[in-house]
């Protein structure tokens, strides 16, 4: 009777531990449901992401708090610049996202592709302790106490677009031995979702470009004059407007042939943009004619910018491929808008903006070319 005892307090004993042990297993299978469902909830939304700044605010906003992360950052591979330049233009103001930052070269990201004795495939998820020595690319502004990392590999056709660091103050997050799946499936949603999105915002930038030159074309001008004019209302400054025409070209196109006309295009436009700022705004409006906005300039301002580039063009001769030297000038309008009308619509001001500059074009022209006009 001793011994049966004995058996029956094991028995309730093993099943108290088997009942512990299964409401553990269903806690952590509910806890992993509900992680796997903000998870899938992630990654719906980052698909239905339909721009740049949209994409990457989710992953920021959303990431470290679904994964419990400490820190977020992304690096992308932008080898000339071309990404950055497009976003600038599309109007992207990246110090709104300072976990975002661009290396020169797949090199930069630190990656080691994996290797086995008969494969050499993509680079896998580093996963470890923090080093500042070691991470401080990747991790710019890291919060105090990062511990552990995991560096995760953005590949699209096994090219290596970027990397998904995430950082957590806990040494025991995420260490060599884990294993990697969930992270790598991660980083494949989103390389897939950004090199979605910068292709679509590539598109746009070409609509906004003029392919012969590289500089803006119409289309953009107008949309760009609109919202400067908006800012300028409530910044309560001028804008300036140059228009450009190229003198006697039609004279370079028949003695040169169009492949001569389109070098000088391509000469005129870089011209123009060496004495132009940053925030000013070069387009071409078709056939031989520019247009330029100046940002917080004055008529005085823009018509001496105007003058540098008129004395650019027509001082210095203009050398084609064929070997033979051009020499060229322009003829310039300038009109400044001061005065904002503001019971007015954007689109009229904007358009008549560019229009008084217009007339002072024909009025350059018509006092012989080469020669700066401002519209009073």
């Amino acid at each position: 009777m001793h011994e049966l005892g004995t058996t029956s307090g094991d028995l309730a004993a093993e099943n108290e531990s088997l009942r512990a042990r299964m409401a553990y297993l269903m806690e952590q299978a509910e806890r992993n449901h509900e992680i796997m469902r903000r998870h899938q909830a992630f990654d719906l939304e980052i698909v239905a992401a339909d721009n740049f700044s949209n994409l990457v605010s989710t992953i920021f906003r959303s990431l470290p708090t679904i994964s419990d992360l400490d820190i977020v950052t992304l690096s992308l591979v932008d080898e000339e610049a071309d990404i950055q330049t497009v976003m600038n233009v599309l109007g992207v103001d990246f110090a709104e996202f300072p976990q975002l930052h661009f290396v020169a070269s797949e090199a930069s990201l630190g990656f080691v592709p994996a290797r086995s004795p008969a494969f050499t495939g993509p680079p896998k998820p580093t996963l470890g302790p923090y080093s500042p020595a070691l991470h401080q690319q990747m991790f710019p502004n890291p919060p105090a106490g990062l511990q552990s990392i995991a560096l995760v590999p953005l590949l699209r056709n096994r090219r290596l677009i970027g990397s998904l660091n995430l950082g957590s103050l806990d040494p025991a997050r995420f260490t060599p031995s884990m294993g990697t799946d969930f992270v790598e499936h991660m980083g494949s949603i989103i390389a897939i979702c950004l090199e979605n999105v910068i292709s679509n915002e590539m598109l746009k930038y070409i609509g906004l470009t003029d392919s012969l030159t590289g500089v803006y074309n119409r289309r953009y001008i107008d949309r760009r004059l609109i919202e400067e004019i908006a800012r300028a209302r409530r910044q309560a400054y001028r804008i300036s407007c140059m228009y450009i025409d190229i003198d006697h070209f039609k004279q370079v196109n028949d003695t040169y042939g169009h492949q001569g006309g389109d070098e000088v295009l391509r000469e005129v436009a870089t011209r123009i943009k060496t004495e132009l700022r940053v925030s000013d705004a070069l387009g071409r409006f078709g056939g031989e004619e520019f247009v330029v906005l100046l940002i917080d300039a004055d008529l005085d301002s823009a018509t001496t910018v105007a003058q540098r580039i008129r004395a650019n063009i027509a001082g210095t001769p203009f050398h084609l491929s064929s070997g033979t030297t051009v020499s060229l000038s322009v003829s310039i309008g300038v009109a400044t808008l001061d005065d904002f009308e503001r019971d007015h619509a954007m689109e009229g001001v904007a358009h008549q903006l560019v229009a008084h500059a217009d007339t002072a074009l024909y009025q350059a022209k018509a006092e012989g070319r080469n020669r700066v006009v401002s519209f009073d």
